[in-house]
């Protein structure tokens, strides 16, 4: 099957096409709605160590979340790729530190910063349903890195997206792992049960 005969690539370039045309001012708003509600998250879990993303291009800006985890005395870490497919792995990082492009050309957190496996996981993605089903970027690193961390632990995953990624349904398959929520800039979803 073509890339762009796969159900999934279609889906996910409509959604991104979404999200590239959103005015800057929801981008603004999302930022600091993702940094209160984050933080509430980790709180009522319970979370000592939380990861994000790296924001690219357009997607939900971070870094404030992170630094208000990081103040609140929550250990903070980045994803850092390995060969696609594979599960991530984590390295303390706060903004401001230093980073360097990783196999993705997204900024990481430089290698002698220390391996973390955090509790709370904030996951980017290109789209998503309200089953808890995610389109990512097609590398299959998030699956990966869910199931291993769910094999070893409690963990609390939150997708990060905007509204208009939201589609009726994700064509899932049995390796995809589902998120716990899903956090919009109007509303954090809790997904039914299916």
């Amino acid at each position: 099957m073509t890339p762009d005969a796969c159900p999934k690539a279609q889906l996910r370039r409509a959604a991104l096409g979404r999200r590239a045309a959103l005015p800057e001012a929801l981008r603004v708003h999302f930022s600091a709605r993702l940094k209160s509600e984050g933080v509430a998250l980790a709180a009522r879990h319970g979370s000592a160590t939380v990861s994000a993303f790296y924001p690219i291009r357009d997607e939900p800006d971070t870094l404030a979340l992170l630094d208000a985890l990081a103040d609140a005395g929550r250990a903070t870490a980045l994803p850092v790729t390995g060969a696609r497919g594979t599960a991530l792995t984590f390295r303390r990082w706060r903004p401001g530190d230093p980073t360097s492009l990783g196999q993705m050309r997204i900024p990481e957190p430089s290698g002698d910063a220390p391996e973390l496996e955090p509790d709370l996981l904030f996951v980017p993605l290109a789209a998503f349903d309200r089953r808890g089903h995610r389109i990512g970027y097609g590398a299959g690193h998030y699956d990966c890195t869910l199931a291993r961390l769910r094999a070893r632990k409690p963990i609390v995953s939150v997708g990060v997206a905007y509204g208009v990624c939201e589609i009726d349904a994700v064509p899932n398959e049995p390796h995809d792992e589902p998120l716990d929520y899903i956090l919009t800039e109007a509303e954090l979803i809790q997904p039914r049960a299916v």
